[in-house]
């Protein structure tokens, strides 16, 4: 048996260089990272200033809800950097888990900015009554920031689902939960200047509970890749019906799959012809691999095991003796030294094993031939370990 792929050389001075040049996926990453830590610096800014003018507590609290997104933002940019590195000895297969923990911290952080919500609406439905007036100005600055959020959170996950980074749409989702925090304090200005106050915490309530289940969900498919969730019912069916059409694959078990951030990795058990060379077996493995590659973009890496046969119920063939005492053994049963042959080739099949062995044309004697396979005849009957013996000739160089 053997395993057939082509992971990198760490330990010998070769890694592959990240791809972090114009256009590449960490830079798109970086570059709408930005564009939203800029936004939110703005808006943080407007806010406080109108909220503190027009005496709006509530838009001040936004004010702080956006600056929560700023500190995401930068949570976000060195996970993507992180993320783009190349593989390394400590990690072989690259760095992508980086922005799944932060898929999982930017979903925790939705659930935490939608129970706030949920919070501070009940302190409000408490307490309608004392509510303070506040200017037409936090109405105009809430509208605003909502417009401006609702742009961000539309540029951002369009950019993030053609880059299908689950964290870059984690924090789409957040500048969507922030836009809708500022559509509550719209909703409570303009339900307190029409004398309606009640009408703020209701909008709150309803938005808390959406964010919640937002962060609750990113926080879930984060927890599911860390666990090595495997690939959906269709997506394998795809990838084995690749594996399983390469020429020489018999048949094929074992095919596991799990997701590391935008990529997958993918190892399976193939069959092929249990009496083909080795070199044979290794190229039938990586043309599956390379199958699988080229038809399945997402697909990292294939890490490809031969089988001589299907051992989904165990390997009898591991309780058998190795090479050397084998060979001894063949030595008695032909009264001859197998070692001195041009070649003995051993497969190794259920529990027991067939022999070829490979004479050179000195061997061309009939009366030596009828010995052995007089011996051979009387052997095998009872043999404990070989089932078959093959004896071919030499004739031509």
């Amino acid at each position: 048996m053997s395993r057939d792929t082509h992971p990198h050389d760490f330990t010998g001075g070769h890694r592959d260089a990240a791809d972090t040049g114009p256009g590449s996926r960490f830079a798109e990453g970086q570059r709408i990272t930005w564009v939203s830590v800029a936004v939110n610096v703005a808006l943080t800014t407007m806010q406080i200033v109108v909220g503190l003018i027009a005496h709006s507590q509530s838009l001040i609290a936004d004010a702080m809800h956006t600056l929560s997104d700023i500190v995401a933002d930068a949570f976000v940019l060195f996970a993507n950097r992180k993320g783009a590195e190349a593989a390394d000895a400590d990690h072989p297969y690259g760095h992508g888990r980086y922005e799944t923990a932060a898929s999982l911290v930017l979903g925790v952080l939705l659930a935490g900015t939608g129970a706030g919500i949920l919070i501070a609406a009940a302190g409000r439905l408490q307490d309608i009554g004392s509510a303070p007036p506040v200017g037409v100005a936090a109405m105009w600055a809430a509208l605003f920031t909502l417009a401006a959020k609702e742009g961000l959170f539309r540029y951002m996950l369009a950019t993030a689902e053609r880059l299908r980074s689950p964290m870059l749409v984690a924090n789409a989702w957040h500048a969507r939960a922030d836009a809708l925090s500022s559509l509550v304090v719209a909703a409570g200005i303009a339900g307190a200047l029409a004398g309606f106050n009640f009408a703020d915490a209701v909008a709150a309530i309803i938005v808390g509970a959406m964010i919640v289940r937002a962060g609750l969900r990113f926080g879930w498919d984060a927890i599911r890749e860390l666990i090595d969730t495997g690939l959906s019912a269709a997506e394998v069916a795809a990838i084995r019906h690749t594996i399983a059409s390469t020429p020489g694959v018999l048949g094929m078990h074992e095919l596991r799959t799990r997701r590391m951030a935008h990529q997958v990795l993918v190892d399976a058990h193939v069959q092929v012809n249990p009496r083909i060379s080795v070199s044979e077996g290794h190229r039938i493995a990586e043309s599956a691999r390379q199958r699988v590659l080229a038809s399945h973009p997402e697909v990292l890496d294939v890490l490809v095991h031969v089988d001589a046969e299907n051992d989904l119920q165990g390997n009898a063939a591991v309780a058998l003796p190795d090479r050397p005492t084998l060979l001894a053994h063949l030595r008695e049963l032909l009264d001859a030294d197998p070692p001195d042959f041009e070649r003995t080739t051993l497969h190794y099949l259920g529990t027991r094993v067939e022999a070829e062995i490979f004479l050179p044309p000195d061997y061309a004697d009939a009366t030596r031939l009828a010995a052995f396979r007089q011996r051979l005849d009387a052997a095998l009957v009872n043999d404990p370990w070989f089932v078959a013996i093959r004896l071919n000739l030499h004739v031509a160089p």
